[in-house]
């Protein structure tokens, strides 16, 4: 990629409004399930007697369905982030691009211009 589009592209207003908002959606869903995960690991390691307690008259502890709902959780954060991508972060991209396109046609169309002879 030319030095010219790749500053073409990071002095686009979509390409700073895609990172500033892409970066701030990411670190919070990744701080959200590092929150469950590690909230997860932590009540394994430190009240066991919690985790292994019997949910009803049944063989089922509290730490099954916990651990289902770790997983069940990263694949809803996971869900939500990939829509969000579709609707929101691929429409900038779109743009980005088309922004670069043009302004590359023209810059293109300006250096044939200047090269042809009167």
């Amino acid at each position: 990629m030319e030095p010219s589009v790749v500053q073409q592209v990071k002095n686009d207003p979509n390409y700073q409004k895609l990172v500033k908002t892409r970066s701030r959606y990411g670190w919070m869903l990744t701080w959200a399930v590092m929150i469950v995960y590690y909230g997860f690991t932590a009540l394994n390691a430190f009240d066991k007697q919690f985790m292994a307690a019997k949910i009803g008259d049944g063989v089922m502890s509290r730490g099954v369905p916990l651990g289902l709902f770790v997983i069940v959780f990263t694949v809803g954060v996971t869900a939500i982030y990939v829509r969000r991508a579709n609707r929101e972060f691929d429409v900038l991209t779109d743009a980005i691009h088309k922004n670069v396109v043009q302004q590359s046609g023209a810059a293109a169309k300006a250096s044939q211009c200047a090269e042809v002879p009167k």
